[in-house]
């Protein structure tokens, strides 16, 4: 038996065409030909079971034979928004795994003690398209460009927020228990520092513009495993 061949392609069944990354893929890689059978995803929860109308050396064609909706398997919207590491294979790494798991926007931080100031979120557009197609998640994550830790914070968002840090002298809740307090809440921003932590200033600064301070556990984690965890932790909180 085949195994089933899976393209991300926006706005799908506006479309007759792959992208062409992914034409390149499914001509020179698994060598499609007319006739053949494919899975078409929008990222925007769809499946769609298609046939490769034309075959060309540069162009791949398809025709919708089926449309498959898709039931997300969580509730809400998970939000996670990190500094990016110095090492960009760490956040590339959680960027992958975050998605294979299952959340909905990804924001990254510029912040008061953030090694790296600057990052191409069209490498991470790769990976989360990558990782959705791998994951068969009918729903891609949104990727947001770089944003400074003040214009986040004071930016209005629905349901919870939290800011995840390591200061013992401010009181913290577990994440993973705060959001089990509150089962009619389905939207979470969870907020994770750089690897020497957000400054106790910026913890302050969330916490007056309405976000609550929260642990991951007892152990102190690397940014990207911490980024990893408040992602399942919403993931395991929300699900259906």
């Amino acid at each position: 038996m085949k195994e089933v061949r899976y393209f991300y392609v926006p706005d799908a069944e506006k479309n007759n065409e792959l992208p062409q990354e992914e034409a390149t893929h499914a001509l020179r890689v698994l060598r499609l030909k007319s006739g053949d059978d494919m899975f078409i995803m929008d990222g925007t929860g769809n499946f769609y079971h298609a046939e490769v109308s034309l075959a060309t050396n540069k162009k791949c064609l398809y025709e919708i034979k089926e449309t498959l909706p898709q039931n997300k398997t969580w509730k809400g919207h998970i939000h996670l928004a990190i500094a990016p590491t110095k090492n960009m294979d760490r956040i590339e790494w959680m960027t992958e795994k975050a998605t294979e798991i299952g959340f909905d926007e990804l924001t990254f931080l510029n912040c008061t003690f953030s090694e790296r100031k600057v990052l191409r979120t069209e490498r991470i557009e790769k990976i989360v398209v990558s990782a959705v197609k791998q994951s068969r998640k009918p729903w891609k994550p949104i990727v947001n460009e770089m944003i400074s830790f003040k214009d986040f914070i004071s930016t209005p968002r629905k349901g919870r927020k939290f800011i995840a840090h390591c200061y013992q002298e401010i009181e913290k809740n577990d994440l993973f228990d705060s959001i089990n307090s509150d089962k009619e809440n389905e939207s979470i921003t969870v907020l994770v520092g750089p690897e020497g932590d957000f400054s106790i200033e910026e913890v302050r600064l969330a916490i007056e513009n309405g976000y609550e301070s929260i642990s991951l556990g007892q152990s102190r984690l690397r940014t990207e495993t911490a980024g990893l965890m408040a992602v399942t932790m919403s993931q395991l909180s929300l699900r259906l």
